[in-house]
């Protein structure tokens, strides 16, 4: 049977229970040894056709780091996107369509509220009552942080309790769920089912595998979507949803900060007209806010018609944990997007500044102080960071007077008791002259102080746009949109206007804080509107190849039956920064290693490069694993007491899998049967 399966003598895995073979999948569970027997060597493309949403309505969660919101669409009228309506607790007199991502549980961890409802009834609790709520803001960060995710990643609450990660975020998804729900029935006049609604999800284009599966089983956890109905939901990458909703945009729904040539004496910094459009930006910004239904174009918008077949742009995604950028074509005229570089970025999200003014209160106060605080008062601790948050959306470049932010009044008194001396004094003792102390409590920054908060973060978002440019693949580049909720502040348009305003044309749309919102929507629609992605990473398995003297190393030698065999090839299945289009496939064949056996395990390994030959070279990491569960197999036509009382012939598993998408997906199908077999890929359990 042996030579029935090396197909590619030059790519194989030889079929082993013996579990000290090191590339061999799952080397450790002998019921999973398998061989692959059709290693291809690239992608192959299989024509999907387009066809009609099976669904009657799209939701879209964009779940932010700051700030989270809804929306969604009939599929019978695609072209009006209706935006959740004012939430309970937000500021008076404004229509809120997004809320802040902050979660409260009771003590005995039910849940009690999410955004403003929670941030306010957390303010009002007694402290040391408060002590025992637990509170989670700005918890998202932990995801993208958290090098070794899986179901077990646990979240610290305000008072230092903590919970599982997946808990957490189930809680709010299930708060989305409801809120989402009755909103879209008021609105239907239809009774509508489970199964006819599509959910979509947001996650930055930087996530890696992990970390979407992560999304994905809190929403099986909250119940949005049924675990064997994964279809239901997709998840959205936050820049390729920002870009597939800018492909909308009309010429009045931008603010185009690009410099014009400095004429009739005007102020070369272009401050003046910078003001004059950004107050009018912000103008337009307020008026749509009290819009509950947003009208998009049929076809592309009239910015496009500037395009030409093969002209790039950049979406820099700004949000408050990360800074995400894609780089994509639009294919004329059908008007679908073509990633071209793969998806980069990092932590340089607004949360950077709110760190830098914790770290200025350490500097002042002493870092031990302000740990105690927060953990002995954490109620007034976040009274402290939401008046930071407000004063800083003000501020601006070449603001005259200074920003004051309020202190609670028990951080004046604890600071009294626990250093035995005045606010006031602390800040004389610190020498920190960009700080100065009003005596109606407040703090108040300089222009300098501010300018010291926001530039660490700013450097690093204009400093990333200016790297990505200059790569050959983006160069050309005509259009940058800035896009997210830090792209509402003054300080960062000034900064990117000033250092990339001549290069390209720099776009803002007027609704910058719901734009991947809007975006998400458009994507659960049509999902196939992104026809080619970027590998963020080299994926494959570790194979055994014949062994070659003076190419492979002695140590990767392996003697079986005779043979000699090289182990721990890394047999790729698609490389980092490889272009890969909607319907591509990776095919690969294996069979079980004995009569009987219920399950295959594959181990997936990645690297973030291409320069690599073997699973045990430098940055290979094990990433995830294929797992395909067998059934009985069917007797073979004519077949009497299992193949003729001779030996049965060995099982063909065929696993497919789609890198195009912006997960990747497994099935599998029983050659001999044609059964699907039950294929599943799992980033969580290493």
């Amino acid at each position: 049977m042996a030579d029935e399966v090396q197909l590619d003598a030059n790519s194989l895995q030889i079929p082993s229970e013996d579990s000290s073979v090191p590339s061999s999948p799952a080397t450790t569970r002998n019921e999973c040894s398998i061989a692959p027997l059709t290693p291809s060597p690239s992608p192959r493309v299989e024509v999907r056709p387009r066809m009609a949403c099976p669904f009657s309505v799209v939701v879209a969660i964009d779940f932010g780091t700051t700030s989270s919101g809804y929306a969604f669409s009939f599929t019978h009228d695609s072209e009006a996107i209706h935006m959740m309506k004012r939430w309970e607790g937000g500021d008076p007199g404004v229509a809120n369509q997004k809320s802040p991502t902050c979660l409260l549980l009771t003590p005995d961890l039910r849940f009690h509220s999410f955004g403003f409802a929670a941030r306010d009834f957390y303010h009002d609790l007694d402290p040391d009552e408060a002590r025992h709520w637990l509170y989670f803001d700005k918890f998202k960060m932990k995801i993208h942080s958290t090098s070794d995710l899986t179901m077990e990643t646990e979240l610290e609450a305000v008072n230092g309790r903590r919970v599982r990660a997946i808990e957490v975020f189930a809680h709010a998804l299930r708060f989305f769920r409801e809120h989402a729900l009755k909103e879209v029935k008021d609105q239907s006049s239809s009774v509508l089912e489970g199964e006819e609604i599509r959910w979509v999800i947001t996650v930055p284009a930087v996530w890696r595998q992990p970390a979407k599966q992560f999304m994905r089983e809190a929403a099986y956890l909250a119940g949005l979507v049924p675990a064997d109905c994964p279809e239901q939901l997709l998840i959205a990458l936050e820049p390729e949803a920002a870009s597939i909703y800018c492909r909308k945009l009309r010429l009045h729904q931008v603010l185009d900060l690009s410099l014009q040539p400095v004429t009739n004496g005007l102020d070369p910094s272009g401050s003046q007209s910078f003001d004059s459009s950004f107050r009018q930006a912000r103008e337009q910004l307020r008026r749509s806010r009290h819009s509950r239904t947003f009208l998009v174009e049929s076809g592309t918008g009239e910015l496009w018609s500037e395009l030409q077949t093969g002209d790039r742009y950049i979406v820099a995604d700004c949000g408050g944990g990360t800074v995400d950028l894609t780089v994509h074509q639009i294919e004329q005229p059908q008007g679908t997007l073509k990633e071209l570089y793969k998806a980069s970025g990092g932590p340089y999200g607004a949360v950077g500044v709110d760190l830098a003014f914790e770290a200025m209160l350490c500097q002042i106060f002493g870092e031990d102080f302000i740990q105690s605080f927060k953990a002995k008062r954490p109620a007034a601790w976040v009274d402290l960071t939401i008046a930071f948050e407000a004063r800083k959306r003000t501020a601006a470049p070449g603001r005259a007077n200074a920003l004051n932010i309020s202190l609670p009044f028990s951080f004046i008194d604890y600071y009294k008791r626990h250093r035995g001396q005045s606010v006031e004094a602390a800040l004389r003792r610190s020498n920190m002259n960009i700080v100065k102390w009003s005596s109606q409590g407040m703090l108040r920054l300089t222009q300098e102080a501010m300018n010291e908060l926001f530039q660490p973060t700013i450097v690093n978002i204009v400093k990333h746009i200016e790297e990505l440019m200059a790569k050959p693949e983006v160069s050309g580049v005509r259009f940058l949109f800035l896009v997210g909720g830090f792209a509402e502040s003054p300080m960062l348009q000034k900064a990117v206007q000033r250092a990339l305003g001549r290069t390209c044309r720099i776009i803002i749309p007027h609704d910058v804080g719901l734009t991947i919102l809007k975006g998400a929507v458009l994507f659960g629609l049509d999902p196939t509107v992104v026809r080619v992605r970027r590998c963020p990473l080299t994926y494959g398995v570790g194979v055994l190849n014949r062994f070659i003297p003076g190419r492979h190393p002695r140590d990767k030698l392996l003697v079986k039956d005779g043979r000699e065999w090289c182990t721990d090839i890394l047999d790729r299945f698609v490389s980092v920064d490889q272009s890969v289009a909607l319907g591509e496939v990776v095919r690969r064949s294996y069979t079980p290693a004995r009569v009987g056996q219920r399950k295959i395990i594959i181990n997936i390994y990645c690297s973030a490069t291409d320069d690599v030959t073997y699973i045990s070279d430098p940055g290979v990491r094990k990433c995830g694993a294929i797992t395909l569960d067998l059934a009985e197999p069917l007797p073979l036509p004519g077949a009497v007491g299992g193949a003729g009382g001779g030996a049965p012939d060995r099982r063909e598993i065929r696993a497919t899998m789609q890198f195009g998408d912006t997960e990747i997906k497994v099935t599998a199908v029983d050659v001999v049967s044609d059964r699907s077999v039950r294929a599943s890929i799992d980033f969580l359990s290493n």
